[in-house]
């Protein structure tokens, strides 16, 4: 399946669609929803990247 983001959206976030794409993923991540290599996947990053991605974000 494929989903069109907006440039309203992205121009609202200030984001690339390829930053969005990880902020969607990350928030899957740790709602449990998806495992890391989905996540990554969707992320469009190898999982080693994703991992530096959630490491340096903020536990929440």
């Amino acid at each position: 399946m494929s989903f069109i983001i907006p440039d309203e959206i992205l121009d609202a976030t200030k984001m690339t669609e390829a930053e969005l794409k990880q902020e969607i993923a990350v928030m899957l991540f740790q709602k449990k929803k998806l495992g890391l290599g989905k996540a990554s996947e969707f992320a469009g990053m190898n999982r080693i990247l994703f991992q530096h991605l959630l490491a340096s974000r903020p536990c929440l």
